[in-house]
Order: structure tokens, then C-alpha cells, then sequence
């Protein structure tokens, strides 16, 4: 298999994987009736957990035809555009139903889901934080702390997604969970400075 051909199938599996759940969601029957800001929100979430699987293969600079420095740059680029879903989203369930927005950012939501949803939401606008403060930080503190809490935000959010029964599918969903777990955990291993903190508290 030529370079040419193994790159056009990663990027065919990638815009599949990223655009099959989306497409799911928008045509699900489930969005028949809904207010339209509604509807917003809910594509809002499926988007943001999109992101997740794209974030971590542009840090980890793992996708074909993107330099280093290109991939930095898309992935700052989409971390914004998860800043904004993660906005949309909550904004939109909060336009239409705001008793259970409250209930959810206080932790008081008879939806299990809800709970884990606040947690990735939080752990989203942190990370989003310390990417903001990397100038004043060392290397070693930003990726120690940014990769923690993009941890902390892949694995609530899969859990988020899992808990619901919605839009999105049950193949469509579980493949795009699996596939964002495996692309941050093998980010994560491949970062050096998880080698040198184990070997510090070894």
C-alpha cells in the first residue's frame, strides 16, 4: 500500500467516524417536534465529543499531511470550537429547560448523566485555562496539567454520552467513544513528561 493510499484511508475512516455520528443525530427521529434551539444543543454535544476524537491526534501530530507546527495550530483552532459546542450545548438546554440545568450544575439532577456532564463541562473550561497560561508556565507543569485535565474531560464525557439513551445511536456512539478513548490514551503514553513524573515518584 503507497503512502498516497494508506493517507486517504485514514483521513476517509477519520471524516466517517467524525461525520457518521453527527449525521445520525440530525436525522434520528427522536428530534421530531423539538424546539429548534433544542435540536441545536443536543448536535452541540455530538460535536463536542467529535472534537474529542480529533484533539488528541492533532496534538500527537498522528494525522498524514499535517506537519508539527499544523497540527498544533488546527488543534488550538478546534479547542475553540469545543469551548463554543460545550457553550452551545449548555446554553441551549438551559434556553429550554432551565430548572434542569440547575439541578445538574448543582449537583442535585435525578439523571446520572447530568453529574458527569457538569464534571467534563468544568474540567473543559480548566484545561482550556491552562492552555490559556502556557506562556507563563514550563513545559513540563503545561503538559502535566493540561494532558491530566483532557483526561478528566474525554473520560466524563464518554461516560456523559453513554449514560443517555438519545440521538446519536448505539453503534454510532460507542464507536465514536471507543475511538476518542484509544486516540487520548495513546497521546497520553506517548507524552514524555508522564515518563519522567513516574520516574520522579519512583
Amino acid at each position: 500500500m503507497t503512502p498516497r493510499i494508506k493517507s486517504a484511508l485514514l483521513w476517509g475512516g477519520l471524516a466517517a467516524a467524525l461525520g457518521g455520528p453527527v449525521a445520525v443525530a440530525a436525522t434520528s427521529p427522536l428530534l421530531e417536534w423539538r424546539q429548534p434551539v433544542y435540536i441545536a444543543a443536543g448536535l452541540a454535544g455530538v460535536i463536542g465529543l467529535s472534537c474529542l476524537l480529533l484533539q488528541p491526534l492533532l496534538a500527537g501530530g498522528l494525522l498524514p499531511g499535517l506537519g508539527m507546527r499544523r497540527s498544533r495550530y488546527v488543534h488550538r483552532f478546534i479547542g475553540v470550537g469545543l469551548l463554543v459546542a460545550v457553550l452551545v450545548h449548555v446554553g441551549g438546554l438551559w434556553i429550554t429547560s432551565p430548572p434542569d440545568v440547575v439541578d445538574a450544575l448543582t449537583f442535585t439532577s435525578a439523571t446520572s448523566f447530568s453529574a458527569w456532564g457538569v464534571i467534563a463541562m468544568w474540567a473543559t473550561f480548566a484545561a482550556a485555562l491552562v492552555a490559556a497560561l502556557r506562556p507563563r508556565l514550563s513545559p513540563r507543569r503545561f503538559r502535566l496539567g493540561h494532558s491530566a485535565l483532557v483526561a478528566v474531560v474525554v473520560l466524563t464525557t464518554v461516560v456523559h454520552a453513554a449514560l443517555i439513551d438519545g440521538t446519536m445511536g448505539t453503534v454510532s456512539k460507542w464507536m465514536l467513544c471507543a475511538l476518542a478513548l484509544a486516540a487520548t490514551a495513546k497521546v497520553l503514553a506517548d507524552l514524555r513528561v508522564w515518563r519522567l513524573f513516574m520516574r520522579r515518584r519512583a
